[in-house]
């Protein structure tokens, strides 16, 4: 899928996830609305404006080994990993495909942001199969509620 494509998926979950948590009452800020770029440091001063939030950055990958599917949740620190867990087990329970599970990832807008981050990276492009669950709207649906699933259950154990 072209790079394009890559980035209306992302964003479409992104403003599912937006809508779902509005939904349940609870305030959002989104770094982009539109099919523009956000540098990574301006992603991360954004963030870190809101006093007492968590931060979701949401991809979705490629690789050469087009047989690799599943979701994954990269985190940087240990408020992090807790929040990774969270969610990457709501993706394993609520979506096809699964994920991958957590992983520590050294990535800008984990490192910078102050408060608990993550990077749900939503599946693999580059798999055929997964592509085509991807390209579909109740699939894009389906990873959006379950990364607010993640969301709402570790903001219960807090």
């Amino acid at each position: 899928m072209e790079w394009v494509g890559r980035k209306k998926l992302c964003l479409d979950v992104a403003k599912r996830v937006e809508t779902a948590l509005k939904s349940r009452g609870l305030k959002t800020v989104m770094t982009r609305r539109t099919d523009t770029f956000v540098e990574l440091e301006q992603r991360a001063r954004i963030a870190n404006r809101v006093p007492s939030s968590v931060f979701v950055s949401i991809h979705f990958n490629g690789s050469r080994k087009t047989i690799i599917s599943g979701g994954e949740v990269y985190y940087s620190s240990s408020r992090g990993k807790w929040l990774a867990s969270a969610i990457s087990r709501s993706i394993k329970s609520r979506v096809a495909g699964g994920t991958r599970g957590i992983f520590y990832g050294n990535y800008k807008v984990l490192r910078e942001t102050e408060m608990p981050a993550v990077l749900v990276e939503c599946g693999y492009l580059s798999n055929k199969r997964e592509a085509l669950r991807c390209a579909d709207t109740a699939h894009r649906q389906k990873l959006a509620d379950a990364i607010v699933g993640g969301l709402l259950a570790a903001r219960r154990k807090e």
